[in-house]
């Protein structure tokens, strides 16, 4: 079995609009930290330099949002109810959901807007495969090379509500994309809402999760690198936040030699 990492990091070097914060305890600030943490909480006096090297073990403490890097989104995400009924958080999703065949399917030449319907399925034909229930439907826009820079927030396709549909329709339960969201760039349906007063082009594939019960992986990687369109598996198994809108998840593909 290869193993094709599909997850892009959590970097706080990168540009974000939420900018992830990321503290670094060294192991020498850590053997201090558990001397100061001994005397304080349990009144035991702990020199740190009788410790090898006088180091302990090193802390990472992050500040960042459930949507930044490589996540899962959960139904309750996309509203507080849903005409199925209460929306699920991460922590109550069925695991098998997240560990499925999947399909990869290149749009990468839809450029900024939205992927219709007809584009999907252009794509399915030209790969001759129909997704199957509980498959796990990742969209290569391209999007994935701006990964740390401003354009991959705004340069990008996102899928508009038939095409959603469409998917789920088909039985599929979690739909990825390499893009920031699987809806198109905010500028873009914002200026297409003010032109046409169309609210259904407002974020159409998160609203879609109101009517039907699903998740969205996003802000996946390395799609390129999947060596066919079907016949291999995905894992992307959320971590569980207790009453949770997503999770974070560290996406491969498992792909028979």
């Amino acid at each position: 079995m290869h193993i094709i990492d599909l997850s892009s990091p959590v970097d706080a070097s990168f540009w974000e609009p939420d900018p992830v914060i990321h503290e670094i305890l060294t192991p020498a600030e850590g053997a201090r930290h558990m001397a100061e943490e001994m005397k304080t909480h349990f009144g035991i006096d702990f020199d740190p330099d009788d410790l090898p090297g006088g180091e302990l073990l090193s802390l990472d403490t992050l500040t960042l949002t459930s949507h930044t890097g490589t996540h899962v989104d959960a139904p309750s995400h996309y509203g507080s109810a849903g005409t199925y009924g209460v929306p699920r958080h991460i922590d109550q999703m069925p695991l098998d959901w997240f560990l499925r065949p999947g399909v990869v399917l290149d749009l990468t030449d839809a450029g900024t807007g939205v992927i219709g319907v007809e584009r999907i399925e252009k794509e399915l034909a030209r790969i001759g495969y129909r997704p199957r229930p509980l498959d796990i439907v990742l969209l290569n826009t391209g999007a994935s090379q701006y990964v740390g820079t401003p354009r991959y927030f705004t340069d990008f396709a996102g899928l508009d509500g038939p095409a959603t549909d469409y998917l789920l329709d088909l039985g599929v339960r979690v739909i990825g994309t390499d893009a920031w969201s699987l809806d198109a760039p905010f500028g873009h349906m914002l200026r297409t809402f003010q032109e046409t007063g169309d609210r259904s082009v407002l974020w159409p594939a998160h609203f879609a999760g109101r009517r039907r019960e699903y998740c969205q992986v996003e802000r996946l990687a390395n799609l390129d690198a999947l060596p066919r369109p079907f016949g291999f598996q995905v894992s992307c198994l959320p971590v569980k936040i207790a009453g949770a809108g997503a999770g974070w998840t560290r996406a491969v593909a498992l792909v028979g030699r």
